[in-house]
């Protein structure tokens, strides 16, 4: 379970920060390098969940959830916007549905 929540994580982190800099580079005008890499990392985020132990339908609709909180927390650390406690509340509700998902005994 720690090496799938790993997964998750590492393909929030490439699915967000790919965005981020594809973002940075179209609508705050960083050098077209930043799209690029931003492009290169949004690839790399297409190969980390096919090393998910489940099937892909599952792994994606609980990536949703993981990805709902990984958003939250990107921008509380990066864009400095705090969430409220609607998006903590949101974010909890998110992460109780990838655990029965993903992990509860069938």
């Amino acid at each position: 379970m720690i090496r799938s929540l790993a997964l998750f994580v590492l393909a929030g982190l490439c699915e967000i920060g790919g965005g981020y800099l594809v973002w940075q580079w179209w609508r705050q005008g960083a050098p077209p390098l930043v799209g690029a890499l931003g492009a290169a990392v949004l690839v790399l985020y297409g190969f980390v969940p096919t090393y998910q132990p489940q099937h892909f339908g599952r792994v994606y609709a609980a990536y949703g959830g993981m990805f709902i909180v990984l958003a939250i927390v990107w921008g509380w650390a990066v864009d400095r916007v705090a969430p409220d406690r609607f998006d903590l509340l949101g974010g909890a509700l998110c992460l109780v549905g990838v655990a029965v998902v993903m992990y509860w005994p069938r």
